[in-house]
Order: structure tokens, then C-alpha cells, then sequence
């Protein structure tokens, strides 16, 4: 096999991607952090919109089933479940299929609260969950500028690519 082929097999993208609606009440956590009390996302989980981005991106980079599949929101032991521990049994599937990471690459849409105070901690939070080194987590907040249903405050978005390499 050539190298090119050798690195091919090696080598995994995997993109993961969730949104959830903002209410009032309740206690918004991000990343596995709580950012923001008053407000929360709505979802059948703790709805971390973060932690189900990177959750579905390492799933799809593995070629395993997605989130929804293994956390199927009409089964009640999934009902206000943490989302870190369901990022956490994700990558222990993702390592017993013989995959590990390399980096996560991730992107937050949310108006308010502003994330830039909060980065480190949510870092350090997924790093820990993930069991890697924080180095490999890269996390980026981004507004909507006062458009559309993120400008508005009535919607966070998350974005994540995972590389992942063959152990």
C-alpha cells in the first residue's frame, strides 16, 4: 500500500453538528460548564448543545451510529441526562472501535452570555470527559449580530470537526 493509502485509512473527519432553542428559567450549561443561570437550552437531555456537536462528530468520524441513536430521546433513562456522560461512553465506543483523537475543532453560535471569560473552563471540562490533553480541544464563540433566530437570543448553534486517527 502506498503512503497516501496508508495515511488515508489512518485518518478520520467526522463533523458534528446540534442547535436547541433558549427558554427563560432554569440553568444553561455549555461545554459541560453552567454559563448562565435564568435561561436554559430546551431538549429532551441537558440539552449541551456544545458536548452533542462533539458527541455526533467523533460518532461520525468512527462510523458509528449517531446520537440520536444511542441516546434516543423517547427512552426515559435519557430524559434531563447529563451530556457529559453521554460524550463520555461515546468516546469509550469511539476507542473500542480503534479510533482516538487527534483534534477537536469547535464553533459556538449564541448571542448571550459571551463565552470569551468562560473558554478555559469549557475547554478543560471536555479535555477531562474526553480524557485527553486540553491542547487537542479548540473552541471558538461566535454572535449572531443581533440576525436571525441566534441574533435574537432564541437559538444556540454548535459546530465541531474531530480528526481522528487510527490506534
Amino acid at each position: 500500500m502506498d503512503q497516501l493509502g496508508l495515511l488515508a485509512r489512518s485518518l478520520r473527519v467526522g463533523i458534528g453538528y446540534d442547535s436547541h432553542r433558549i427558554e427563560s428559567g432554569g440553568t444553561m450549561i455549555l461545554g459541560g460548564v453552567v454559563v448562565q443561570q435564568g435561561r436554559h437550552f430546551v431538549g429532551h437531555s441537558d440539552a449541551d448543545v456544545l458536548l452533542h456537536a462533539i458527541t455526533d462528530a467523533l460518532l461520525s468520524g468512527s462510523s458509528l451510529p449517531d446520537i440520536g441513536q444511542l441516546f434516543p430521546n423517547d427512552r426515559e433513562e435519557n430524559r434531563g441526562r447529563d451530556s457529559g456522560e453521554m460524550l463520555s461512553l461515546a468516546m469509550a465506543k469511539v476507542r473500542q472501535a480503534g479510533w482516538d483523537i487527534v483534534n477537536l475543532d469547535c464553533v459556538i453560535l449564541l448571542e448571550q452570555p459571551k463565552l470569551s471569560s468562560l473558554k478555559t473552563e469549557m475547554i478543560q471540562r471536555i479535555a477531562q470527559i474526553l480524557g485527553v490533553e486540553d491542547s487537542l480541544v479548540s473552541l471558538k464563540g461566535k454572535t449572531g449580530e443581533g440576525v436571525g433566530e441566534v441574533g435574537r437570543g432564541e437559538l444556540a448553534v454548535a459546530h465541531c470537526v474531530a480528526l481522528l486517527y487510527r490506534v
